[in-house]
């Protein structure tokens, strides 16, 4: 099996979201609980850069722009994030889910993965990953939980 990057971060999300009585294990204790699940050095190395860019990004509610503003992408942003995908992240804007500055952490996070194709099940995963990350953004990380495991996709194109 080839696993990626985002494999390993989905499996840490998936296994220590919920387990609020035990404290945030450290980097040591997540690499074992990686090695013994079975996921290579090197992307569990990736895996936990990727968590440290997370964490790095310092994303404040004040900082969001106050009037309606259009994203643009630049070209290698558009080489990476299809029509799709950036349709999909303005549709989470739209809906509320997403405030500007959590959409850029997202992309920031997306572009980090260094996956050849991004599609909205990534976008999905890494935007609930950034929101759960973010103090205050309960509401919308509860709805983007619910889009991410909803068997029916709830948007149309």
């Amino acid at each position: 099996m080839k696993e990626t990057v985002l494999d390993v971060l989905m499996y840490l999300f998936e296994s220590f979201v919920d387990s609020e009585d035990e404290p945030e294990p450290d980097r040591n204790e997540l690499r074992d609980e990686l090695e013994l699940a079975g996921f290579g050095a090197r992307e569990i190395d990736r895996a936990l850069d990727w968590l440290d860019g997370l964490n790095a990004e310092e994303v404040a509610a004040s900082d969001a722009p106050r009037t309606a503003a259009i994203r643009v992408y630049d070209r290698a942003e558009q080489e990476r994030l299809d029509a799709a995908s950036r349709g999909y992240l303005l549709h989470l804007e739209q809906v509320g889910i997403l405030a500007p500055p959590q959409r850029e952490l997202a992309i920031d996070r997306l572009l980090a993965l260094d996956n050849e194709e991004i599609d909205v099940e990534h976008i999905k995963w890494v935007v609930m990953m950034v929101l759960f990350s973010q103090p205050g953004h309960e509401q919308a990380y509860a709805q983007m939980e619910d889009l991410v495991f909803a068997e029916d996709p709830g948007w149309v194109h």
